[in-house]
This record gives structure tokens, sequence and C-alpha cells, in this order.
């Protein structure tokens, strides 16, 4: 039987895993994937947290920059993860799995508030918990409300979820020669400007020795060897080995 090597985790989702291969919105059938992809997991008695970010609907950083104001901007981002969020539970919901959307913005028609020692109780009766509204503050990342989160439900693993294999030195869609990291530390990830996270998220996962999967979604299966500790995609640790902090594959896996 295979036996999961962490207790609880928390799953980053963007807006864009979502769409599937649509240009924008929810995809019926990527969240029904998302959902069992889920499901083999919490079958294995794995606490399972998830934040989902709204790129697919709007993007708070990307309408500021049509001189729209930041924090408006940021705030209907939000409202943007609530409406991922629903849709996920109710994925997740069809797929026999009970799940919870606790919201950083509170609207009690729709969802729970965010109080923490709820969120606790519900993963250790075994419901998956999904956080929505970012942190409920403009200027933060989801990315960001992802290790927040991690960090006050005391995840062991942060996973997040991408289109491509894991991390590289470049960008493999534009560079086929990329090399990707197996381990690397958060402090060579900090200095090469890999762009994995946003600099407050990757600062606050290394401060707390949080350790990051990053690996593609579309692999099925891919979640459940994460949890289960086989070598998929990139681990990002406070301190990795070998000595150097950096291990390399020379023949990268393409996206």
């Amino acid at each position: 039987m295979t036996r999961p090597c962490y207790q609880r985790i928390l799953i980053k989702l963007s807006g864009e895993a979502l769409m599937g291969d649509q240009g924008f919105g929810i995809s019926p059938r990527m969240l029904k994937y998302v959902a069992e992809e889920v499901l083999a997991v919490h079958r294995l008695g794995v606490q399972v947290a998830i934040v989902v970010g709204g790129g697919n609907i709007f993007r708070g950083i990307a309408a500021s920059s049509y001189d729209m104001d930041r924090a408006s901007a940021d705030h209907m981002g939000m409202l943007a993860t609530v409406i991922n969020s629903l849709a996920l539970q109710d994925a997740l919901a069809h797929s026999g799995v009970t799940t919870r959307v606790q919201t950083a913005i509170n609207m009690h028609e729709v969802a729970e508030p965010y109080i923490l020692r709820r969120a606790v109780r519900h993963l250790e009766k075994g419901r998956v918990v999904i956080f929505a509204a970012g942190t409920g503050n403009p200027y933060f990342t989801t990315d960001t409300a992802a290790v927040l989160r991690a960090q006050e439900i005391h995840a062991q693993l942060l996973l997040k979820a991408t289109k491509v294999d894991g991390l590289y030195d470049r960008d493999p869609m534009i560079d086929p020669q990329a090399t990707i990291f197996r381990r690397i530390r958060y402090m060579d990830v900090i200095e090469k400007q890999l762009r994995v996270m946003d600099m407050t998220a990757i600062s606050l996962a290394m401060d707390n020795g949080l350790p990051l999967a990053i690996f593609n979604l579309k692999t099925p299966g891919n979640i459940l060897r994460v949890v289960c500790g086989e070598a998929v995609g990139t681990l990002v640790e406070k301190d990795a080995s070998p000595a150097a902090g950096v291990a390399r594959d020379r023949e990268p896996e393409r996206p």
C-alpha cells in the first residue's frame, strides 16, 4: 500500500490551471481532473488544504497597469479567487470529498470566514479546506497567502502545481536548453532571481523553513507521487543537500 510522507499539506493552484485549454474562465473537465487528483491523496488520510489563484478571471496586478487603483484591482482579484474556490468545492463534493471554503473577506452567505482553529478542526475531521480571497489585503499575492496559510495550519509541505515539470534556470518554454533543479535552497532561488513565487512569499517560506515542491499539475498522479516522497519536479528547502545547495539534471523533463 502506498504510504504518504506527510500528514498535512497545502496545495497552491493558479487560477490559470483551472482554465484547461480555454483562454478564459473555468474548464469543467479541468475541475473534475483536479478533484480526482486531490481525492487520490485524501484517500490516504492526508489532511489537504488548498489555495486557488484568480488569474483565469481577473488579475489585480495586470489591471493596475491600466491605471486602475491597485487596492481596488486586488480586491477584485480576491473575489475571483472566491469564484474559483466555490467551483472547486463543488467539483470535490461531486467526487465525494467533504469540503469547506473559508474566505479572508467576510461573506457569510457564500462561505465561512477564515478562522484558524475552525480550519484546523475541519482538517482533523478529514475535510478539505479551501482558503479563498488571499490574505484579505491588497498588495499581497495568492502565493504569499498560500505560504501564510501553510504556516498557520502547520502544513508540512507546500505544493505548487504548475504547467512545467519543476524549477528551471531559464524559461523552458522559451529556451529548450533550460536546466531543471531537482533540489535547491531558498537562498539560491532569491540570489538567482528564479521566478517561482514573489519575493515576499519566498522569504516567508525560507524564514519559517517551509519546504516547497514544484511540479507539473497536468501529469496525472503527480500530487500523489510528491506526497509519497517520490522525486518529482523540484524541492525547494531552507537547507538542501548537497552542500552547494543545487542539484541539476542535465536531461530536463519537457512540459
